[in-house]
């Protein structure tokens, strides 16, 4: 009986040693992400899984390029994914199919499903605001439409892509 006593305090303490783990992990250093929507086609599609990197931006502030998780401005509970364009300070011109950042247009035609923009911007970001754009721009609903992203609702960056089985690698952001 003795045995069998000490045996299952073992595993009791394995299982919470392992949840207290699995508990920090995911709160603090890594989450899952289901994609949803076709915002951010052709580069992730509806139901791409991926692991969200929540302990960068805790050391280091966004760069243009990243793709981004962060909380809706208009709703905290709801999560969405889009390319961090413009950095806090910088002016922001989206016009005629372009971004422009301080006056020099992004070569976008590597990654971009359509190039066609709607809603012509300018704007100049503030301290801790950032602009954010999906790669689909006919079908993303984002900084356009909402205005600027403040820092804290950003979650995190998008790290690895788990499924689809084909496109499983770490993702990296776009070199401006």
């Amino acid at each position: 009986m003795n045995r069998f006593i000490s045996s299952s305090w073992e595993v009791v303490k394995t299982i919470v040693i392992a949840g207290a783990v699995v508990l920090i992990v995911r709160s603090f250093l890594f989450q899952p992400f289901l994609v949803s929507g076709a915002s951010m086609e052709p580069n992730f599609q509806e139901n791409n899984y991926l692991i969200i990197d929540e302990l960068t931006y805790r050391f280091r502030e966004p760069k243009r390029g990243e793709v981004a998780v962060f909380r809706y401005p208009n709703d905290p509970s709801t999560f969405y994914i889009k390319r961090i364009m413009g950095l806090p300070g910088e002016n922001v011109d989206v016009a005629n199919g372009t971004v422009s950042i301080d006056g020099d247009t992004l070569d976008e035609t590597a990654y971009i499903k359509s190039m066609e923009t709607s809603n012509d911007i300018h704007i100049t970001l503030e301290p801790g605001k950032y602009f954010v754009m999906g790669d689909n721009r006919p079908n993303s609903y984002d900084s356009r439409s909402w205005g600027p992203l403040d820092r804290s609702l950003i979650v995190g960056r998008a790290l690895v892509r788990l499924y689809p089985f084909g496109k499983i690698g770490v993702i990296t952001g776009e070199k401006y």
